[in-house]
């Protein structure tokens, strides 16, 4: 059974020695309850949000695959999603991170109630949304269902996309069409690579209404 945040974000703590890894991942679940007060702490909070939603350039962690958050705290571990925004903030953030603890992280932020942002262009969701079910035929480009599922909940290790913020899912387009990477397999920088810039506007505009 799962732990109460505050109980494991004692024992993740302990364990790392209060490095900014933890800070980073546990300052969105429960900030003011645990280290009220902390300056680095309420840092982490600008960027993951008080309950996890994300804001900017930082993911929506809520409701996210468990096994997905894992594999990415590995990827930052080790080096292997190189964008510039992991170089700068993650890769540091979750260095001290072990195994178990990440695991404990990602469970737990699975259990919080994902909301869409709702933030893309309206205007522009129904072509996002054939985009997303059916792919683009003409230019050899598969659909993103067949992934990330038909209400872009993702499995196992592919990732939730339902909801993200517009301008967050635009900028990994964008960096996996530079050949930026999130992992070692990840198909992303080849399918990115395919896309427009109008495709990409369409796609995360509509993801970002999914809920």
């Amino acid at each position: 059974m799962l732990r109460r945040p505050i109980e494991l974000s004692f024992e993740v703590m302990k364990r790392t020695g209060l490095k900014a890894a933890v800070l980073a991942m546990v300052a969105s679940i429960a900030p003011a309850m645990a280290w009220d007060g902390d300056s680095s702490v309420r840092n982490c909070t600008w960027c993951h949000g008080t309950s996890a939603q994300g804001y900017m350039v930082a993911p929506r962690l809520a409701g996210q695959r468990p096994a997905y958050t894992e594999s990415q705290i590995r990827s930052f571990r080790e080096h292997t999603r190189d964008n510039p925004f992991s170089k700068q903030y993650m890769w540091g953030a979750v260095a001290a991170l072990d195994a178990r603890a990440a695991r404990e992280l990602a469970a737990y932020f699975a259990t919080i109630a994902p909301k869409p942002a709702n933030d893309g262009d309206k205007n522009l969701v129904a072509t996002g949304r054939t985009i997303y079910m059916e792919g683009i035929p003409e230019a050899n480009i598969a659909s993103c269902y067949a992934c990330h599922g038909p209400n872009a909940e993702g499995v196992r290790e592919i990732p939730r996309l339902g909801g993200l913020a517009y301008f967050y899912l635009k900028a990994r387009l964008e960096q996996w069409g530079q050949g930026y990477h999130s992992g070692p397999a990840s198909p992303m920088p080849l399918v990115a690579r395919q896309l427009g810039p109008n495709e990409i506007e369409a796609l995360a505009s509509y993801l970002s209404f999914v809920k």
